[in-house]
């Protein structure tokens, strides 16, 4: 779908103004009259990430699914299924919002509602920014089912709405405050191994992974790269499901620890 950016610009105006009136903020304070739709954009989302998890209108989502998918419809689109395999894995260095895959995982806190600060870097706020705030409400729908707060290396599902892929896979890694446990590696690997084994019940070809805690949760980005390969590549040796795994990384630097890390295991 096309839009001039005349109706891009009333639609987002428009998102803004019933963001305003469900978070009680004056509207006045961000002067929409003087700004482009980039600035727009990005009021949008910090408005979208504060808001709770509470019931969204018809003319909210439809709105917000225009955007979504209008900005989706405008990336380059990468099907994870032409991707180049060995063992049945591989790595991919861009946005995981791009993917076009059965289910993409995303590293998330132990409420498992996304981060409410506006415009947060989080893998977590990139990913439920781009999707919507459809994801919140099925995710609080799940925890109050719960009634607790998610453990570390378990793992939940939501359907992926706006993004390209179809579900998306939510669990929770360790958050470092000083040095590396033994029970912080233990919770790492299980997020891999929890997170294989539910696309696997669900029936998923593809699975794609974000390095998980070691953005705001800090674990070592080494440590991190050597313990999830290793888990992966383990637990594709022991269960016998075709599944192809795609380690997404966002920087060279990642990249690189990965490549050595499937050195090590002969996977080129």
């Amino acid at each position: 779908m096309e839009y001039t950016v005349e109706e891009l610009d009333e639609k987002l105006n428009r998102l803004i103004e019933i963001l305003c009136e469900d978070e009680n903020v004056d509207i006045k304070k961000f002067e929409l009259e003087k700004l482009d739709i980039g600035d727009k954009r990005v009021i949008f989302r910090g408005l979208s990430n504060m808001r709770q998890p509470m019931p969204l209108s018809s003319e909210f989502m439809k709105l917000q699914d225009e955007i979504l998918s209008f900005e989706r419809e405008h990336k380059n689109i990468i099907d994870v299924s032409k991707l180049e395999y060995i063992k049945n894995m591989c790595i991919f260095e861009g946005d995981i919002t791009t993917l076009k895959a059965d289910v993409i995982v995303n590293a998330g806190n132990s409420r498992l509602l996304g981060s409410f600060e506006p415009n947060e870097p989080s893998i977590d706020n990139v990913i439920m920014s781009a999707g919507g705030l459809q994801i919140r409400q099925e995710l609080n729908q799940i925890m109050s089912k719960q009634g607790h707060p998610e453990p570390n290396g378990q793992a939940k599902m939501t359907k992926a709405y706006n993004l390209p892929s179809k579900y998306i896979i939510h669990t929770v890694g360790p958050l470092i405050l000083d040095r590396v446990s033994y029970r912080d590696k233990i919770d790492l690997a299980n997020c891999y191994k929890s997170s294989l084994s539910l696309a696997v019940e669900n029936g998923f070809n593809e699975i794609v992974f974000c390095c998980i805690s070691t953005g705001v949760f800090r674990f070592p980005r080494e440590m991190a790269a050597k313990i999830a390969v290793t888990t992966v590549y383990n637990w594709l040796k022991e269960n016998e499901f075709p599944i192809n795994v795609v380690f997404c990384v966002h920087n060279d630097y990642d990249r690189k620890l990965y490549e050595e890390c499937f050195e090590n295991y002969e996977i080129f």
